[in-house]
């Protein structure tokens, strides 16, 4: 149709509608048959077509409805025609449906023409709402049974549709929705939609948008366990990867809740997906398919966060399952596999059974293949998630050490990526815990030192900042401090006097890696910089590798040269500033042994001639007695 024939017919309709004809369902016709809606833009049409939809045929009605669903597919048009006389005829049309004769048709078409007058129009929800529309709209969710079976498919569509369209209208008329009790509605429908799947697919996909809609809009909005259970019964029963998204996307907004972690977990949900992906894994090669596919996968882990669904799964097939998929070859498939076993290692039970199993050699043949600065970071993340946790229980960390867990972490130094850094951090921390001799080695590491010290300074995440320091420190505390515990008095009030007759002059113990990690250049200013740290762990952490220092360099028995070097080192970082700020700030919140570990502290550094004037000078003795839990010692 060319403009100057539209514009005829228009004409013609505008004479013909004050008493429709034959004539003017064919005129209709052929409007409805344009193709342009923006053909309808500079035209006028609402008033004409009110008194079409007002006519007594039902033909003229209902090709006058068809017309106005293609007209007000312009905003222009959707605009014009957003009056309340318009809306309220369609929703006196709608009161009654299905209609006496059981025909669809004109339902179908005034659907249509409503839903496109709501689409991205406030305006026009408004007023379904001043008239008491809404519920006219959810009474069309009532219809079960459609006898027009020749055009069931259509209504269900374009219901679903104009309630999409009505509902994105916001929070307010979902809660409305709510209370005329659309959740039951549509539980009706997805109950009976479950019972056959393939057959009710359709509906199935008209009605689960809504509750997406009402998801996003009601805020914390738990669907009844029924209503989650055939959602998941759905996904296993479905072929249609529209329909499993809507199922995978609604599932996990509820699985955010424990209790329904373990309602899933316990109905097969893990199991589900995982032969579903194992059906269905060679198949992912579009990107549709392949997000479809790190959504399920990502539902699993999300499950096995919660801790009562994953003990369960613990004792379920899916345990094995998870541990095959290490073989996979498909990234996301490995990936979760590995997602899922950390989220296994909560508990040192199961962490001892990986390493009794050989699972955790199975994860370090997986990192030793995907620790280069190329390979896929989020596996990268999860493997050192998974091998962080396996190493926390004490029985664990000899077998980790010596199937290799260090060798194959160091080389990720390389790797900047924040998030892999802060793990990879985190896993040696955990490793060192205990370990004497890793813990010597790993002083001597040249590569490993100065990146810590260059991360403690120039990190922009917060995590590898305060991580390379804990290291620094746990590596200084796990090294030496069984070697040199004896100078370290029990009472922290005992004068500096009594601590340096204590120290034996000779210790037996190899200094040499301490001696490595200082003469790499900022290790003493990193450790002395985090006595200021924000946590509290880190500040007496910090405290307990200076009194280490201290015992190790500043007794008798420390090298003169060394014990020289390390005072002017002090001093040039300010410990001293560093010590009073320290009491400034965090003396409320000490704890006992934070306390006693800065008295030892300081009264092992007044032991070194230079130091004590520069303790003095910072009123370091003054500040202490500040601290309110030795006050109340003191008053006791």
């Amino acid at each position: 149709v060319i403009p100057a024939e539209m514009d005829d017919l228009i004409e013609q309709l505008k004479t013909t509608s004050v008493s429709p004809s034959d004539a003017t369902t064919t005129l209709l016709c052929e409007i409805a048959a344009t193709k342009d809606p923006k053909l309808f833009d500079k035209h006028e049409l609402a008033e004409c077509f009110l008194r079409l939809t007002q006519s007594k045929d039902t033909n003229v009605r209902k090709e006058a409805a068809k017309c106005i669903a293609e007209i007000t597919k312009s905003e222009v048009q959707r605009k014009k025609f957003t009056k309340r006389e318009i809306i309220a005829a369609f929703l006196e049309c709608l009161r009654h449906v299905p209609t006496e004769d059981g025909s669809m048709e004109l339902p179908i078409q005034i659907c249509r023409a409503l839903g496109n007058i709501c689409y991205l129009n406030d305006e026009a929800r408004d007023l379904i709402l001043e008239l008491k529309g809404d519920a006219v709209l959810l009474q069309l969710l009532d219809i079960a049974t459609i006898e027009d079976a020749a055009n069931a498919p259509q209504f269900i569509k374009v219901r679903g549709g104009l309630l999409s369209n009505y509902l994105l209208g916001g929070e307010g008329l979902a809660k409305r929705a709510m209370e005329l009790g659309i959740m039951q509605k549509l539980q009706r429908m997805i109950d009976n939609g479950a019972s056959n799947v393939e057959q009710h697919e359709d509906l199935l996909l008209n009605t689960l948008p809504l509750l997406s809609i009402l998801t996003e809009n009601v805020a914390d909005l738990n669907f009844e366990a029924q209503l989650n259970i055939q959602l998941s019964r759905i996904l296993a029963a479905s072929t249609n990867p529209d329909l499993a998204e809507m199922c995978l996307e609604l599932l996990h907004y509820q699985a955010e809740s424990d209790e329904v972690k373990l309602l899933l977990a316990k109905d097969g949900l893990c199991e589900t997906i995982y032969n579903l992906l194992e059906k269905y894994k060679t198949l992912a090669s579009t990107s549709e398919a392949r997000a479809l596919m790190k959504l399920a996968c990502e539902l699993i882990v999300l499950v096995l966060t919660g801790d009562e669904s994953m003990h369960y799964l613990y004792t379920t097939p899916l345990l094995k399952n998870m541990v095959d998929w290490l073989d996979s070859t498909d990234i996301d498939l490995l990936t979760t596999g590995v997602l899922a076993l950390g989220n296994f290692a909560r508990t040192d039970s199961h962490c001892i059974y990986f390493v009794e199993q050989q699972t955790m050699n199975k994860l370090l043949q997986v990192l030793a293949k995907n620790n280069g600065v190329r390979d896929d970071v989020r596996l990268q993340h999860a493997l050192l998630s998974a091998l962080r946790n396996l190493v926390i229980p004490k029985p664990n960390k000899n077998a980790v050490i010596q199937a290799g867990l260090v060798q194959t972490i160091l080389p990720m130094l390389e790797i900047h990526q924040p998030p892999v850094v802060f793990k990879l951090l985190g896993t040696l921390r955990m490793t060192v815990d205990g370990q004497e001799k890793l813990a010597l080695e790993l002083l001597k590491n040249k590569t490993l030192i100065e990146q810590l010290v260059h991360w403690s300074k120039s990190s922009d995440y917060a995590g590898v900042t305060g991580e390379s320091l804990r290291l620094m420190a746990w590596l200084i505390k796990h090294a030496y401090l069984n070697r040199i515990a004896y100078a370290l008095p029990r009472k922290g009030d005992a004068p500096a006097e009594q601590i340096a007759d204590k120290m034996p002059l000779s210790q037996d113990y190899d200094r040499s890696s301490l001696n490595e990690f200082l003469a790499n250049e900022g290790t003493v200013e990193a450790m002395v910089s985090m006595l200021t740290a924000q946590h509290l762990v880190m500040q007496n952490e910090a405290l307990i590798a200076l009194c280490i220092l201290s015992v190790v360099y500043l007794s008798k028995s420390g090298e003169p040269e060394q014990a020289q070097r390390l005072q002017d080192q002090l001093i040039e970082c300010n410990v001293g500033a560093k010590l009073a700020e320290l009491i400034t700030k965090s003396s409320d919140s000490m704890t006992k042994e934070i306390v006693e570990n800065l008295q030892n502290c300081i009264n092992l550094l007044k032991t070194a001639e230079k130091l004590v004037p520069h303790l003095e000078q910072h009123n370091i003795n003054e500040l202490l007695k500040s601290i309110p839990i030795l006050t109340e010692y003191c008053t006791l």
